[in-house]
């Protein structure tokens, strides 16, 4: 009789509380999984959900207190985590479970080297150490796919972009060749040809290693990209549990159908675009340019280096101009650019016609009323010691004459109830809220100069795919509602799909390709645009069917 192998992972009946002044806050609630090797299983789930917690339990990252194990068991390749010692603990995290993290800036040491730190997984297994450290590390770099690894080996973090700071990790992770491997949210922040290029190099080394995998994401397209089985869990339980293909084209719970009618349509018809074509051109930029000049030290002449090169695009009342592109693309930069955060090295945005790099005091003053911004991360853009009140009436404070002090309160109020928010939250403080909650706020701040025109710099890239559509819908229905203008900038095609009239594609900052919606998806005419569709996810059951066709 042969005997069947246990799961690498196994978690039975698992909860967790984090204490609080009142009454413990139940995290995770009776979960129960099990993940085989060589099979990848995804965790579904909204923020909040439960789904990091309980991954973080499998290399015991949880403080504790607060967070406390109320029961269950954790099983690796059959043994109980609890019942080992600290240092049969210590021989499995690391050398047989390693982990990806979400912002690998935030899990790098910024005052060491990457190779140092690469280094340091094998002198804290004691695995090796000195020159064979270094040549191992080489190896791991070349395998992850860093360019010249020899260079770039003794360069720090920040000297690299965060594609290739996630392969750093990746390569970290990997070094010891482990049994599982735990990847939370490795690709939320990056662009979609980068992430394409990420959840390969996972499935390679999956395929290499045999390694059993579980991957914890909020993005619907790279789980089903991703997943041979999937779980669902919301409010800190799994509602859905089942093979992947089934989840997704017949989700059995009503949360999971919700989630699954959020993914954006690819049907170019089905969209939130603008239904009034804009009769009125209100932004026209004239081909604008920054160069900024870079020195390598004191002993080396300055380098020009090209950020924005002759953009030029129209933008006309009520439209929606979505703007695409890689991280470097100079995306961000035009949008700093439009609203005078940067002065541009040659070139004109005219807005009605008024070059606005010619506007002083007053003037500029007024175009700060009628341009606004919303940033990819509110919370960062919002000060923690004010309340929503304050953060929202802050532009009548500096501008004085939109709206007596009288009428701020009440204003305010109609601000949060436009942005779908309850009015009496208006006393709370940003920490208070949800993600998307702080970005509604944003939106209310936004709108409280009544302004022709809103720049969004990836405004929705960070929120779950649920709270995406809920914002679109809401920038949608303002836009039809007040006659606003938008500048979409993202990195995430579906989203602009179903949201943009009009698409400019940038590549090392210059526009190569703009068209209008449907043209740019159903015919792209640049390379490169073609190279950034054909990067999306694809549902793994549909790939294999085609590898199986094909074959045959």
């Amino acid at each position: 009789m042969t005997s069947i192998s246990p799961p690498v992972l196994e978690i039975r009946d698992l909860t967790v509380d984090f204490l609080s002044d009142d009454a413990p806050v139940r995290a995770v609630d009776g979960v129960s999984l099990f993940v085989n090797r060589g099979e990848t299983l995804c965790i579904l789930g909204e923020s909040g959900s439960g789904k990091s917690v309980s991954s973080a339990t499998v290399l015991d990252l949880l403080d504790m207190p607060p967070a406390e194990i109320v029961s269950g068991q954790i099983l690796f390749e059959g043994r109980d985590l609890a019942e080992m010692t600290f240092d049969e603990r210590r021989q499995i995290n690391g050398r047989k479970v390693a982990m990806i993290f979400q912002d690998p800036l935030a899990h790098l040491n910024p005052v060491y080297t990457i190779g140092a730190q690469i280094c340091e997984v094998f002198r804290a297994h004691r695995i090796c150490d000195g020159a064979e450290a270094r040549r191992r590390g080489l190896e791991l770099l070349k395998r992850v796919g860093i360019p010249d690894p020899e260079t770039r080996f003794d360069r720090y973090p920040h000297e690299f972009s965060g594609g290739q700071r996630q392969r750093i990790m990746i390569a970290m992770a990997i070094a010891l060749e482990p049994s599982l491997l735990i990847a939370d949210e490795p690709t939320t922040a990056l662009d979609v040809s980068i992430q394409a290029q990420i959840l390969e190099l996972l499935l390679d080394l999956q395929r290499e290693f045999g390694m059993a995998l579980v991957m914890i994401t909020h993005d619907l397209e790279v789980a089903a990209a991703m997943a041979d089985r999937v779980i669902v869990m919301r409010r800190g339980r799994i509602v859905e549990s089942g093979e992947a293909r089934d989840v997704f084209t017949d989700p059995r719970d009503d949360y999971t159908r919700r989630l699954m009618a959020a993914i954006p349509s690819h049907d170019v018809n089905d969209g939130r675009r603008s239904t009034v074509p804009a009769t009125e051109n209100l932004l026209d930029v004239q081909g604008l340019t920054k160069v900024y000049q870079m020195t390598s030290g004191i002993f080396s002449p300055p380098r020009s280096v090209a950020a924005v090169e002759g953009v030029s695009f129209q933008v006309g009342r009520g439209e929606t101009l979505g703007i695409v592109g890689e991280s470097g693309s100079g995306k961000s930069s035009v949008a700093k650019m439009l609203i005078r955060l940067v002065e541009p090295t040659a070139g004109r945005v005219l807005l009605h016609g008024a070059d606005i790099y010619a506007l002083e005091g007053a003037d500029l003053m007024g175009l700060r009323r009628k341009v606004q911004m919303v940033f990819q991360d509110p919370y960062s853009s919002m000060n923690p010691r004010m309340t929503v009140e304050a953060i929202i009436s802050e532009p009548w404070r500096i501008h004085g004459d939109i709206l007596p002090r009288s009428r701020w309160r009440g204003r305010v109020h109609e601000l949060l109830d436009l942005v779908g928010l309850n009015p009496d939250w208006a006393t709370r403080y940003p920490h208070q809220f949800s993600g998307g909650q702080r970005q509604r706020i944003a939106i209310a701040r936004a709108l409280a100069c009544d302004p022709e025109l809103i720049i969004c710099d990836e405004a929705v890239s960070a929120l779950d795919v649920s709270v995406q559509m809920q914002v679109i819908d809401l920038l949608a229905n303002l836009r039809d509602r007040l006659g606003l203008a938008y500048v979409f900038i993202t990195h995430d095609l579906p989203i602009v799909r179903n949201f943009a009239d009009r698409i400019i594609v940038m590549r090392g900052g210059k526009v190569v390709e703009t068209a209008e919606t449907q043209t740019l998806f159903t015919a792209p005419r640049h390379d490169y645009t073609k190279s950034l569709l054909s990067s999306s996810p694809r549902p793994k059951w549909e790939r294999m069917r085609e590898q199986a066709s094909n074959a045959s």
